[in-house]
């Protein structure tokens, strides 16, 4: 008599439940990524306005003059209008909003400016900006 193989309803239970409680534990996990990934690149957008301010700032001492430089408002400088010629491209990304209240009086002068990515839950990344004024 050949006897039947495969798994018992027991067995096929036991293996649904525990991949159930796997994903249960799992899910929550790859619904942070969203926000996680939208930080990172808020904070690689700040990285990338602090260095670009950094070089500006560089070629004003080298230069002793503003031609062809990102020029600083004396009033809020944390604005896209403003730095976004300190990125390649000279425009910030889409998805990314730029807040703050850095007013610089002279050259050299440091502040703070936040960039927030537009996804729900992202956290404020900080950017420190280095003036070049007239």
């Amino acid at each position: 008599m050949n006897k039947a193989r495969g798994f018992t309803i027991i067995e096929l239970v036991t293996v649904i439940a525990i991949l159930g409680i796997l994903a249960a534990v799992a899910l929550p996990k790859f619904f942070d990524v969203q926000v996680d990934a939208a930080n990172a690149a808020a904070k690689g957008v700040a990285g990338a306005l602090a260095s670009g301010s950094a070089v500006n700032y560089g070629a004003r001492l080298a230069k002793g003059n503003t031609a062809g430089l990102v020029v600083m408002p004396l009033a809020n400088a944390c604005t896209a209008a403003t730095l976004q010629g300190l990125l390649t491209g000279s425009a910030i990304p889409a998805g990314f909003t730029i807040a703050g209240a850095f007013t610089p009086a002279a050259n050299g002068d440091t502040g703070t400016c936040t960039v927030t990515s537009t996804v729900t839950g992202a956290a404020a990344q900080n950017a420190t900006i280095i003036a070049v004024v007239n």
